[in-house]
């Protein structure tokens, strides 16, 4: 019994070493897998990474917004008089130029009025002749009573006529002369008379010329809202609206934080302005920044800006939305790295920077603004530069890397399986 007991405990014992011995195996073979989580690959702490080349180009800086297309101008076309209207010269849609004949409203009252206003002229005319001729024949009169009365007033001196005799002379005389002022008076009121016939003339003739509606702009022609025959009532009924669509405006709005940066670069150049209509075609059209609003609004904290471009092919549309991308300046020479590249650490932000040995070394940078999908660097970067941009999870300084991620083995923690991507997260 007691050599049946010494068995079995041997046995138990042999069991638990060969236990223990297989454990310390496992651990062995499994401690480059166990570090390979932070960046140690199964051939030998080798990681499987994706890299990019730090580039060196001219960096455009934009300020994307969503805006709407306007009409450079919108006209109201009202009759300036009142009429029937008779005839239109253009159909609804219809693209019209500048002094184009769009309405007609009946002539026959007006023409009256100015064949009356040229009559009244006529009679004016001769009223002036007639007070002209008046003024000569009682300047005639009082140039002779004046030398009478003089002759008069010497006889008078000599003794040969009688004073009272003188004096009645003088008397005529005077009375002549203001009958001349009196004449003269009337020629005055003659010719503002004529003036005046004349005036009413002229504005007989501009209202007649107002019975020919014409286009004041080039542009398209909207709705008619009255039909031929219909009565229009002086500077009240609106009879269609023009929109002026070559050039036209793309009013948007950006964030009033940009507004100094805005100002800056206004007063150095012309802000270009890209815009993409929300159409089939999507054609990006390329025009200037031309108006900033003299306030923010304040419920938004946002500045509207509006934007001119030239529409030849007048496929910007009034009332459309589009895209809008403002370009503020463009920064020459620039190092750019993609952004999944950066890593946001506790307080740095740096990248991982494949050496000629192959080995990864971590250093801060100091980005300068997100361009797209880029990365501008200001400092800590040189053109050129291997920077890694996925498997960033994996590394640590030192470790080396292979971008030959299909010669990677598919054991242990070092597989090929992208978990670096998690790099990303502090972005």
């Amino acid at each position: 019994m007691k050599r049946a007991l010494l068995f079995l405990s041997l046995a138990a014992g042999l069991a638990t070493a060969a236990c223990g011995s297989n454990t310390s195996a496992a651990g062995t073979s499994s401690g480059g897998g166990g570090r390979g989580g932070r960046g140690r690959g199964a051939d030998g702490g080798v990681a499987p990474v994706v890299t990019a080349k730090v580039a060196q180009r001219d960096v455009p800086v934009d300020i994307a917004s969503i805006g709407n297309v306007e009409a450079y101008t919108t006209i109201s076309v009202r009759s300036q008089v009142t009429g029937q209207l008779q005839e239109t010269f253009f159909r609804e849609g219809d693209f019209v130029k500048q002094g184009d004949d769009l309405f007609a409203i009946d002539r026959r009252p007006f023409e009256a009025a100015v064949a009356q206003a040229e009559a009244n002229v006529t009679r004016d005319k001769a009223l002036m002749a007639q007070a002209e001729a008046q003024l000569a024949r009682d300047a005639a009169n009082a140039e002779y009573q004046q030398l009478s009365a003089e002759r008069q007033a010497q006889l008078q001196q000599r003794g040969i006529i009688s004073k009272d005799a003188a004096e009645q002379v003088r008397a005529q005389a005077d009375a002549t002369a203001a009958l001349v002022k009196a004449d003269k008076a009337n020629v005055e009121s003659a010719k503002a008379q004529l003036a005046a016939g004349e005036a009413a003339v002229d504005t007989a003739r501009v209202q007649l010329s107002y019975t020919r509606i014409k286009s004041p702009i080039n542009g398209r022609t909207g709705t008619l809202s009255v039909k031929v025959g219909n009565l229009v009532t002086a500077n009240n009924t609106e009879l269609m609206t023009i929109a002026q669509v070559q050039p036209v405006l793309v009013t948007f709005t950006v964030p009033a934080v940009h507004l100094p940066t805005v100002k800056k670069h206004m007063t150095d150049n012309r802000l270009q302005v890209t815009a993409v209509p929300q159409d089939a075609d999507a054609q990006p059209a390329v025009g200037h920044l031309t108006f900033v609003d003299n306030a923010v609004e304040m419920t938004t904290d946002t500045i509207k800006l509006k934007a001119t471009f030239d529409n030849p092919d007048r496929r910007m549309w009034p009332g459309q939305f589009a895209r809008v991308s403002l370009r503020l300046t463009t920064i020459p020479h620039a190092r750019v790295v993609p952004t999944q590249a950066v890593i946001t650490g506790q307080d740095v932000k740096y990248v991982f920077v494949v050496k000629a040995d192959q080995t990864v070394e971590q250093r801060t940078i100091t980005p300068a603004q997100h361009v797209d999908q880029d990365t501008v660097i200001e400092k800590g970067l040189q053109p050129g530069e291997v920077v890694v941009t996925e498997g960033q999870l994996r590394l640590e300084q030192g470790t080396r890397v292979t971008t030959d991620l299909n010669n990677v083995p598919t054991g242990g923690a070092g597989g090929r399986g992208r978990g670096g991507r998690g790099g990303r997260r502090g972005q």
